[in-house]
C-alpha cells in the first residue's frame, strides 16, 4: 500500500450534516462537549462510576492530585507509577466505598466487586502469575490509605493468598523457608486484623518455640519449625473462632479489605484524628497491591528512608533496613535494623554495614530514585522499599514526618534551593508546630545520672514520672502529673498514652520504628531502642544499670542525643537562629497584622522582645500586687475605712509601681506598652484562712473580727460580674488616680534618660459609654497634672479601653468617641456571652466536642460565628465614629493560629499573646495574608497615634 493509500485509510469518515434548525449557543456546545469528553474518560468496563483504580507497568488511571479519592498512599502509587519507578503493580480502592461501607453496614457494593476482579486480572497478567494458582500463586498486600498520613493508626495484611495449596507451590519455587515463613506470618496477620484474635495468642506460640529451640531470633528458624508452628496457628484460629481458617483467597481478600474499611473507626485511628482534627468523614482507601519479597534470602531486603534527616531537616539521605525480613520488621521494632548509609549511623560504636556496602546496584538505583522524587513533590519524602533477588521495588512515598526544627530547616533550604518559593516556605510550617522549638532543653552546665543511651528519635528534653502503659499515662496526665511512657515498644494501641505524656522511651525499635515516628509527628521527645532497659510492664519496674525503678520515679528524656538519665534536670531556654530567624524574617515580610505579647515584667518583655513581639498588648498591674513586699500595702488600702486611709496606702504602693512600669518600658525600647488599670476584684487579694486572718490582724495593728467583717463586706456570690474592673475606679477613683500617675511617672522618667516610651492606659470591663467618659476625664486630668509637674511634653499616653462586655461591643460606635483604641478581651468575652465558666466548663466541654456540638474549645479557639460577630459588629461600629481607631486583642486566643486568621480577616491591627506564642503568632499571621494575596507592610495603613 502506497502513502498516500495508507493516509486515506486513516482519514475518518466524513461526518453526516446536521439537520438545519436552532444552532446551540457557543456556551452549550462547550459543555455538551466537556460532557461528552467525561463520558469517554470514565473508564469503568460496566458503566458505572469508576470505584477501584488500576496501577502497574508504567500507566496509572489515577495520579497525585487525586488524594481525597485514591489517599495519600494511592495517589502516590499512581504517581510513581507514571514517573516510571518500579512499582509493584496493584489497585487502590476509592475512600468513597469506605463510606458506603459503613452505610451499609458492612457490605461492600457488586460493582466494586466487579471493578476490583478487574484490575485483580490486570495484576495477575503484569505479574505473570495467578491469585489462587498452586503452581505460580500471585500474593497482594491489603493496605490502608486515608488521604493525610496516619502511620500505624489503621490495619495492613501481606502474603495474603496463601493457603496449604500455593504455599507448598511457593516453597517449590523458592526457599521452602520463606514459604512456610510468610505462610505463619500471615496466619498470624490475617487471625489478628480479620478475625480479630488477640495476637498474643500466636506470639506465645512462637515464644515458646523459640525457647524450645534456644534461639532469640526469627531468622534462626527453620522450615520444618514453621511447619509446626503454622499447623499450631491453624488450630488457634479454629479454637478462636470455631471454624477453620479461610483457603478461599477470594475469601481472604475481601475479609481483608472489609477489616481495613472498619479499621478507619478503630479506637486509635478516631483518636488519631481527634488529636490531629482529621474529619471522621474522609474515610480510607484500600490499596490491594503485587508482593515483592525481602525475605527470600540474603540478597533481598526491606526498608524505610527519608530524603532528609526528619529529626534535624539536614540534606542527606537517611534510613535504615533489614536483610531478609519483610516491611513490619523494620517497623515494630523487633530487630534491629542497619542503616542504609554513613550519613545514617546514629551510633558510632555500631559495627553493622550499611546497604550500601552490602547491596551497592539496588542502593543507587534508591539514591537515584529517591532525588527523582524530591524534586517531583518538591518536599521531604519518607519513602518504603523491598528488594527481592537483588531488584529494587518502591512501596510507597509521602511526605515525610518531621519534627519542627526539621520542617523549618527543610522549608528554608528547599526555598535556597529554589525547589519552592519563599511564599510556600512559610506556609510549609504548621504555626503552632513553632512552640516546640521554644521550649526548654537540658542545662549543659547541670549534673545528671545518665543510665542509658539509645537512639535520638525525636528531639527535646523531658521529664516525669515512669508510666508504663498508655492508659495509665493519659490517666495520670489527666490528673495534672508529668509522665514520661515507658515501653519494650509501642503500638498504635498506645496512642493515646503517647498523646498524653511529656516523652516515650522504649527498649526496642530504630530511628523509623512506630514510637520514633509517631513522636515526630506530635512533637515529643523520644529516645528507642534503648537496649539495656529490662522492663515488666506487669510488676510495674524497670531494671536499668543496677536500678530498679518504679511509677514513683522520675526519668529526664534528651531526645537529641538518645541519653536515659536519672531524675529530673534542669532546662535552659534554647538559643533560636539559623533557619529559624531567616523563616521568621520571611513571614514578617508578608504580613500585616502586628504581634504584640502579654506581659506583666521586664523579665516577660525582654522575652517576647527575643521571640519578636513588637510591642505589649496587654500588662496586668494587678499582678504586680501579689509580690510579698507590696501585698501588705494592697490589703491595707482594701481594708481603708475612708479615702484619706486608703490614699496613704496607696502612696506606699506608687514608688512600687512607677518601678514596675519603668522597667517594662526600658525592656520595650521604644515600642507601645499597653497598661491595664486594676481589674479583678479586690477580695482575690485578701485572705480567708483563719491563721492568715490573724497574722494579716496582727501587722496592721488591726482587731480581727473588724478584719473578717471587712473580708466579709468584699466577698462576692459572682465576682466575675461584679465590682470589678471601670467599677473599681468610678467608686474608688483614688485607685486609678495612683496607677495612671505611676504610668506617666515612670514614661517621663525613661524618657528622660533618652528611651522612646509609648504608653497606652486600657480602662476594663467597660459596658456603658458614661463609665468611660467619666474614667476618661479622670485619667486625662492626671496625666496634665503629671506632666505640668515635670515639665515634659513628649510622653503623651493615648487612652482605650477593652471590649469584654456584649454590650460594649454592640454600643462600639458611642463608646469609640470616648477611646483611642479598643483591645478585645476575648477570655470574659467568651465567658459573659457563651455563660461559661473557663474553671467549671472542663467538667463538660469535653463531651460537646466529642458529640460535635462545638467543633473547638471555644476558649482555646474563637468561636467565630458568636464570639466572632461580636467582635466585628464592635470593630465595625467603632470605626463608623473613628476611621483611625487602633484595634487589636488581648485574650488567650491571640496566640491560637485559627483565631489569628479571624482577626486578619476583619481587619484588626495587632494580636496579643503570651511570649512563647509570639513566633506562632507571626507565622499565622503571614499564612493568613498569603492567604489573602499578601499585601506587603509598607501599604498598611497606620491608625492611633500609639503606632502600632
Amino acid at each position: 500500500m502506497t502513502a498516500r493509500k495508507k493516509a486515506a485509510a486513516r482519514k475518518p469518515a466524513p461526518r453526516k450534516k446536521k439537520a438545519p434548525g436552532k444552532k446551540p449557543a457557543p456556551g452549550k456546545k462547550t459543555t455538551v462537549r466537556k460532557k461528552v469528553a467525561r463520558k469517554k474518560a470514565a473508564p469503568s468496563r460496566s458503566g458505572s462510576e469508576r470505584r477501584v483504580y488500576f496501577f502497574g507497568k508504567g500507566r496509572a488511571e489515577g495520579r497525585a492530585g487525586m488524594r481525597e479519592v485514591l489517599g495519600g498512599k494511592g495517589a502516590n502509587l499512581a504517581e510513581m507509577t507514571r514517573l516510571g519507578v518500579p512499582v509493584p503493580p496493584g489497585f487502590t480502592i476509592a475512600t468513597s466505598v469506605c463510606t458506603e461501607f459503613e452505610r451499609a453496614k458492612g457490605r461492600i457494593p457488586r460493582v466494586v466487586r466487579d471493578q476490583a476482579a478487574q484490575a485483580l486480572g490486570r495484576v495477575e497478567r503484569a505479574m505473570d502469575r495467578r491469585f489462587g494458582d498452586p503452581e505460580r500463586p500471585l500474593l497482594v498486600s491489603v493496605r490502608s490509605g486515608a488521604r493525610v498520613s496516619m502511620p500505624g493508626m489503621m490495619d495492613t495484611v501481606l502474603n495474603l493468598g496463601l493457603n496449604d495449596r500455593t504455599v507448598a507451590g511457593l516453597a517449590e519455587r523458592a526457599d521452602p523457608r520463606f514459604a512456610y515463613d510468610s505462610y505463619r506470618r500471615f496466619i498470624q496477620m490475617y487471625g489478628d486484623v480479620v478475625l480479630e484474635i488477640p495476637h498474643e495468642r500466636f506470639e506465645n506460640r512462637l515464644e515458646d518455640l523459640k525457647d524450645a529451640r534456644a534461639v532469640d531470633l526469627d531468622t534462626e528458624l527453620g522450615a520444618d519449625d514453621w511447619r509446626g508452628l503454622i499447623a499450631e496457628y491453624l488450630e488457634v484460629v479454629e479454637e478462636q473462632t470455631g471454624a477453620p481458617f479461610p483457603q478461599d483467597p477470594q475469601a481472604q481478600l475481601w475479609g481483608a479489605i472489609a477489616a481495613v474499611f472498619r479499621s478507619w473507626g478503630n479506637e486509635r485511628a478516631v483518636r488519631y484524628r481527634a488529636i490531629h482534627g482529621i474529619p471522621g468523614d474522609w474515610g480510607t482507601a484500600v490499596n490491594v497491591q503485587a508482593m515483592v519479597f525481602g525475605n527470600m534470602g540474603d540478597d533481598c531486603a526491606t526498608g524505610v528512608a527519608f530524603t532528609r534527616d526528619p529529626s534535624t531537616g539536614e540534606r542527606f539521605f537517611y534510613g535504615e533496613y533489614l536483610k531478609n525480613a519483610q516491611g513490619e520488621d523494620v517497623v515494630a521494632g523487633i530487630r534491629t535494623p542497619q542503616p542504609i548509609n554513613e550519613s545514617s549511623r546514629k551510633d558510632d560504636s555500631a559495627v553493622l554495614p550499611t546497604l550500601e556496602d552490602e547491596m551497592p546496584r539496588p542502593y543507587r538505583e534508591l539514591v537515584r530514585i529517591y532525588r527523582k522524587l524530591e524534586k517531583h513533590y518538591r518536599d521531604m519524602q519518607d519513602i518504603e522499599f523491598t528488594i527481592e533477588n537483588g531488584e529494587l521495588w518502591m512501596l510507597q512515598t509521602r511526605s515525610g514526618k518531621r519534627t519542627t526544627q526539621a520542617a523549618v530547616k527543610i522549608a528554608v533550604d528547599m526555598a535556597k534551593e529554589r525547589l519552592i518559593s519563599r511564599e510556600e516556605a512559610v506556609q510549609r510550617v504548621a504555626p503552632d508546630s513553632l512552640e516546640q522549638l521554644l521550649h526548654p532543653t537540658l542545662d549543659p552546665e547541670a549534673e545528671r545520672t545518665v543510665l542509658a543511651k539509645g537512639l535520638p528519635a525525636s528531639p527535646g528534653a523531658v521529664f516525669g514520672r515512669i508510666a508504663f502503659t498508655a492508659d495509665e499515662a493519659e490517666t495520670r496526665a489527666r490528673a495534672g502529673e508529668k509522665v514520661v511512657l515507658v515501653r519494650v515498644e509501642t503500638s498504635p494501641d498506645d496512642i493515646h498514652g503517647m498523646h498524653a505524656a511529656e516523652g516515650v522511651l522504649t527498649a526496642r525499635g530504630g530511628m523509623t520504628s512506630h514510637a520514633a515516628v509517631v513522636a515526630r509527628g506530635m512533637g515529643k521527645s523520644c529516645v528507642a531502642g534503648c537496649g539495656s532497659l529490662s522492663i515488666d510492664a506487669a510488676a510495674g519496674v524497670l531494671r536499668v544499670e543496677g536500678h530498679e525503678l518504679r511509677s514513683t520515679d522520675t526519668l529526664t528524656l534528651d531526645g537529641a542525643s538518645g541519653e536515659v538519665m536519672l531524675g529530673e534536670v534542669p532546662t535552659v531556654t534554647p538559643e533560636l537562629g539559623g533557619a529559624f530567624s531567616e523563616l521568621m524574617r520571611w513571614a514578617d515580610g508578608f504580613r500585616t497584622l502586628r504581634v504584640r505579647t502579654n506581659a506583666d515584667t521586664p523579665l516577660d518583655a525582654q522575652t517576647a522582645r527575643a521571640f519578636g513581639a513588637e510591642g505589649i498588648g496587654l500588662c496586668r498591674t494587678e499582678h504586680m500586687f501579689f509580690e510579698p513586699t507590696r501585698i501588705l500595702a494592697v490589703r491595707e488600702m482594701i481594708l481603708a475605712s475612708d479615702a484619706p486611709a486608703r490614699e496613704r496606702a496607696l502612696r506606699k504602693l506608687l514608688p512600687m509601681q512607677r518601678g514596675d512600669f519603668a522597667g517594662i518600658f526600658r525592656a520595650m525600647q521604644g515600642l507601645p506598652v499597653t497598661i491595664r488599670l486594676l481589674d479583678p476584684p479586690l477580695h482575690e487579694f485578701l485572705p480567708h484562712d483563719e491563721s492568715d486572718l490573724k497574722a494579716l490582724a496582727a501587722s496592721l495593728g488591726r482587731d480581727i473580727a473588724g478584719i473578717r467583717a471587712k473580708v466579709a463586706e468584699v466577698r462576692e456570690f459572682n465576682p466575675m460580674l461584679g465590682h470589678r474592673g471601670c467599677r473599681l475606679g468610678v467608686t474608688f477613683p483614688e485607685i486609678y488616680r495612683m496607677q495612671v500617675r505611676a504610668i506617666v511617672e515612670a514614661a517621663c522618667e525613661v524618657a528622660e534618660a533618652g528611651t522612646t516610651v509609648k504608653p497606652e492606659i486600657m480602662i476594663p470591663l467597660v459596658a456603658w459609654v458614661g463609665e468611660l467618659s467619666q474614667l476618661r476625664t479622670l485619667v486625662d486630668a492626671e496625666i496634665a497634672a503629671v506632666l505640668a509637674e515635670r515639665g515634659r511634653r513628649r510622653v503623651r499616653p493615648t487612652i482605650g479601653t477593652m471590649i469584654e462586655v456584649p454590650r460594649a461591643a454592640l454600643t462600639a460606635d458611642a463608646i469609640a468617641a470616648h477611646a483611642d483604641f479598643f483591645s478585645f478581651g476575648t477570655n470574659d468575652l467568651t465567658q459573659a456571652t457563651a455563660a461559661l465558666s473557663r474553671d467549671d466548663s472542663g467538667k463538660f466541654l469535653p463531651e460537646y466536642l466529642d458529640r460535635g456540638i462545638v467543633q473547638d474549645d471555644p476558649f482555646a479557639s474563637l468561636d467565630e460565628e458568636g464570639i466572632g460577630r461580636l467582635m466585628q459588629i464592635g470593630l465595625e461600629g467603632g470605626r463608623r465614629t473613628r476611621p483611625d481607631l487602633k484595634v487589636g486583642i488581648c485574650g488567650e486566643h491571640g496566640g491560637d493560629p485559627k483565631s489569628v486568621r479571624f482577626c486578619h480577616r476583619l481587619g484588626f491591627d495587632y494580636v496579643s499573646c503570651s511570649p512563647f506564642r509570639v513566633p506562632v503568632a507571626r507565622l499565622a499571621a503571614a499564612q493568613a495574608s498569603l492567604a489573602d494575596g499578601a499585601r506587603p507592610r509598607q501599604t498598611r495603613r497606620k491608625r492611633g497615634r500609639g503606632g502600632s
